[in-house]
């Protein structure tokens, strides 16, 4: 995921295939399903028939889609017009819980069992360093679920906004992401041989998904997101 291409050699992701091929095309797409409310058994119908079902907008899915598997896509002016900036909005939200109430849950108890056998500074280090980015990344999820994505609904169901425009969020926006490295390194470089080889291994292996994930996530933000909302901005104040 995520390796550049050359254009013509890209997949073409489009409404009429068909779901299952999309998968199979990117597997780690399956993520951006569930996070739609798309469950698996999905037969074999269409990526437009699925978006349909779950009241989705099938050209948001196919952006999201997009930016999820290639780094440097970016979307043309024509392609973020017809795109719905709920269902973004939606995509975004769900990730923040799966963030929050999964991954990063998961990820402190594996960090937990794998220090277990280190000194107590050892330890500390660890559980301060987590707890630190942890506090980070909610703060940073709660300032868009409490201010951004309001704006956004409010926006997108009365065709206006007051009080805030979505250029304050892109003048505030910040990578959450980069710190996640650091632990990677500390895990990675500097844990004591005492620490279990397999154990360390799946808490990299899980670093490392988070890590890109989030870069993902950011993406979506910068990329469809704010330049969506940008020109809806741009086109009310006509």
């Amino acid at each position: 995921m995520g390796k550049r291409k050359n254009i013509q050699d890209r997949a073409v992701f489009s409404p009429s295939m068909k779901l299952a091929d999309l998968v199979n095309m990117n597997y780690h797409l399956l993520g951006v399903l569930s996070r739609l409310g798309m469950s698996l058994g999905f037969g074999e119908i269409t990526v437009e028939e699925a978006c349909r079902r779950h009241s989705v907008s099938v050209e948001s899915f196919l952006l999201i889609c997009n930016v999820y598997t290639y780094d440097d896509y970016i979307p043309s002016d024509d392609l973020l017009s017809c795109g719905a900036p709920d269902t973004i909005v939606k995509y975004l939200h769900s990730s923040h819980l799966f963030y929050i109430e999964h991954e990063l849950s998961e990820l402190e108890r594996q960090l937990e069992r794998l220090v277990a056998p280190c000194d107590v500074k050892q330890k500390l280090i660890i559980d301060r360093f987590f707890t630190e980015y942890k506090g980070e990344v909610e703060n940073h999820f709660a300032y868009e679920e409490s201010v951004v994505f309001p704006y956004i609904r409010m926006f997108s169901a009365e065709h206006h906004g007051e009080g805030y425009s979505i250029e304050q969020f892109e003048e505030n926006h910040s990578n959450i992401d980069e710190k996640l490295c650091d632990l990677k390194n500390i895990v990675m470089k500097y844990l004591p041989d005492v620490c279990d080889t397999v154990l360390r291994n799946s808490v990299l292996y899980h670093i490392c998904f988070l890590e890109e994930d989030l870069g993902k996530h950011t993406l979506i933000e910068n990329n469809v997101l704010i330049p969506m909302m940008t020109r809806l901005e741009e086109n009310e104040k006509k």
